[in-house]
């Protein structure tokens, strides 16, 4: 049962082109072999690949003479190297890194046909030819997955625990989720994206086109919630699905992305510090959007706020005026009382004079 439903989430999966775009040939003078019908670069090799599966698969590794890092690069489910190869060039040279792609079981000029756990095998010769044939490190390699080719990057993924950076280009779910809006995950589904990406260690971006039609831009979003080491997603106004790489904030965002995980760790804590932000950001996107469209309305109550702080600093001046009021009753009042002791005092003062004067008669009476 389980390989009935695997060959049928292989025919949704799985386009690869036919005929293949480009043949392969070998140099008559070199040896080497070539893409045909582009033309040989220096820094290119053209590799073929043995996979634990059994097949082999065709792989690129382009060199750049700056780089610090290497994209492994898994293309869509429609596309073939050949497809790829001018883009795999421009990004090597724009973001100044070593680029190896390939092509899964069954697509080009591989052998084999495609599937589910052919793929996850494909991803895995070419990682190893990275560490073996080139002394990649770990640490050093960007895994990119476009598509259907996020299945095999986050089944690898979590895997290599010093993994630099993942990056996530119009990501699925799962192979299930991109038909029906299933709620659980089922054991027969393919690609279960969204149980592997809160495995993943390293920092991820997600770019994907708010005008997707293909995989709704809910899968990215979806998965960019679930990560750990969230970086700055890019949500492409109007882009599809087979179109990002047209719109200029796509190169930009992506330089910036491998410019930041290329620092050191302790760098690299602004920026989380940043992401955070901008998740903080993004969660009052709403509130600021209403507040946005009601200017006039904001203007209004902001002047309306200046008369009750009048008011407020009137209402303060009477206290004052009221406590002084108080006070100098008050000194009025002790002042009455004072002068009231006083008389009090003289009174007394002409009593006791008047009583000694009586006491001087009478002591004058006697002696006479």
């Amino acid at each position: 049962m389980g390989g009935v439903t695997s060959s049928m989430a292989a025919k949704f999966a799985f386009f690869p082109p036919s005929p293949p775009s480009y043949k392969l040939v070998t140099d008559e003078l070199t040896g080497l072999l070539l893409l045909s019908p582009f033309p040989h670069r220096e820094n290119v090799e053209v590799l073929k690949l043995p996979t634990r599966r059994g097949t082999e698969i065709v792989a690129v590794y382009i060199r750049h003479p700056m780089a610090t890092s290497t994209l492994l690069y898994s293309h869509g489910n429609a596309a073939d190297l050949g497809q790829m190869y001018e883009l795999f060039i421009e990004l090597s040279i724009h973001l100044r890194v070593n680029l190896m792609g390939y092509d899964y079981s069954g697509y080009g000029q591989s052998t084999g046909k495609p599937s589910e756990q052919h793929t996850y095998a494909d991803i895995e010769a070419a990682y190893k030819c990275l560490e073996e044939s080139y002394g990649t490190k770990q640490e050093d390699i960007i895994l990119y997955g476009q598509s259907v080719g996020s299945g095999p990057t986050l089944d690898l993924a979590p895997r290599l625990p010093r993994l630099r950076a993942v990056v996530l280009h119009s990501p699925i779910l799962s192979g299930l989720r991109v038909m029906y809006p299933v709620k659980r995950t089922y054991w027969f589904d393919i690609y279960k994206n969204i149980d592997k990406i809160p495995l993943v260690n390293c920092p991820v971006l997600i770019i994907h086109g708010t005008a997707d039609e293909v995989v709704d831009c809910s899968h990215g979003k979806q998965l960019w919630e679930l990560c750990k080491d969230k970086y700055e997603p890019l949500w492409i106004k109007s882009g599809n699905h087979c179109d990002l790489e047209l719109y200029p904030e796509y190169i930009r965002h992506l330089k910036k992305f491998v410019s930041t995980v290329e620092k050191s760790p302790s760098q690299r804590n602004s920026s989380r510090r940043s992401t955070d932000h901008f998740e903080l950001s993004r969660k009052s996107t709403d509130v600021f959007e209403a507040a946005r469209k009601s200017t006039d309305r904001r203007e209004k109550p902001r002047r309306s706020t200046d008369r009750p702080e009048k008011l407020k600093i009137q209402s303060n001046n009477v206290d004052k005026l009221e406590k002084l009021r108080m006070s100098f009753d008050q000194m009025e009042r002790s002042r009455r009382s004072v002068d009231c002791i006083e008389k009090s005092r003289k009174s007394i003062d002409h009593q006791l004079e008047r009583a000694r004067k009586s006491v001087d008669r009478l002591d004058r009476v006697r002696t006479g």
